[in-house]
């Protein structure tokens, strides 16, 4: 009896850990969101201080994965919209300023977002943020660690139609474990979430 009991206790310890797995440490979606289907969307470029060696991986990456999932007609990524931003002076303005405005204030500026979505003729943008990129030791445990925070927003309104908040991390022993691949698979887990 007693095996039969443990043996339930550990297989409802297991499923229990599989469903925590699987969520996100922070996500929110708006009340719109259910009727939100955006055919054309564009990543920001990353603004990846003091992590700057993330920048180019997380921008391709990101991209990338929207494609693979096929649900927009159009995905413009985020390495795209740094080249044409640097020879367009009005856009490199008003990104400065929508992402300042969301970062100090927590306020997505409905006016600066439908110029960023007609200037790249999309109906929605994700902004990323990197929270941690780093390799760091806890309790005598080397760990790879990286973070990231998203942001999808409806160009024509503003509106943040989600935001959400994750990490993952790693133990190692001697071989570092890349940051870009445990970023890959964490932007995976977290766009499974994002609204489309």
């Amino acid at each position: 009896m007693e095996s039969r009991a443990g043996i339930r206790g550990a297989i409802f310890f297991f499923l229990l850990v599989l469903i925590a797995c699987g969520n996100l440490r922070y996500s929110q979606l708006a009340p719109e969101a259910g009727t939100f289907h955006p055919k054309r969307i564009g990543v920001l470029p990353i603004e990846a201080f003091p992590y700057g060696e993330a920048k180019n991986s997380v921008d391709r990456t990101i991209a990338e994965i929207l494609i693979d999932k096929n649900w927009f007609t159009s995905v413009v990524g985020g390495e795209v919209i740094d080249k044409q931003s640097k020879s367009n002076e009005e856009f490199t303005k008003v990104k400065a300023a929508y992402l300042a405005k969301l970062k100090l204030v927590n306020f997505s500026d409905p006016e600066m977002s439908r110029q960023i979505g007609h200037i790249y003729n999309i109906d929605a943008f994700l902004v990323v943020d990197i929270d941690y990129w780093n390799y760091t030791v806890v309790n005598d445990d080397k760990i790879a660690k990286v973070g990231l925070t998203m942001k999808v927003v409806e160009a024509s309104t503003g509106t943040v139609m989600w935001n959400a908040t994750h990490s993952i991390e790693k133990t190692y022993v001697i071989f570092k474990p890349d940051l870009s691949d445990l970023a890959k698979t964490l932007m995976k887990q977290m766009v499974r979430r994002m609204p489309h």
